[in-house]
């Protein structure tokens, strides 16, 4: 996505924090490559006033969160985490926040 000639956003969706935390830290992995290179270059200080990085992370958990897609194709957390028809989720939004996964259940009930 793009905001501008020189802005460009990355959005990812991550099943949970420590999966996330899990790729970040891998040392086969792209992310971790890509930080090392950052990091050195911009310590020799060949990469100021050219690239700014930020960087946001948020934890949804399930019952927090709504997307409603019409006549699309699944996008954004739909396409992340799949879809629920939102007349099997509830017509209000009381009722689709208050709507949980089987999984979710599961967890909430081995708690």
């Amino acid at each position: 996505m793009t905001a501008s000639p020189r802005t460009y956003y990355v959005v990812q969706y991550w099943e949970s924090k420590e999966k996330l935390h899990a790729y970040a830290h891998a040392s086969d992995a792209p992310h971790r490559r890509a930080w090392a290179i950052y990091n050195r270059t911009e310590k020799a200080g060949k990469i100021r006033q050219h690239v700014g990085l930020w960087h946001e992370a948020y934890v949804a958990p399930e019952g927090s969160y709504e997307s409603i897609y019409a006549d699309m194709p699944a996008f954004g957390l739909a396409a992340a985490h799949g879809q629920v028809p939102v007349e099997k989720r509830g017509r209000y939004a009381k009722d689709r926040f208050a709507h949980r996964s089987a999984r979710a259940k599961a967890a909430e009930e081995a708690r």
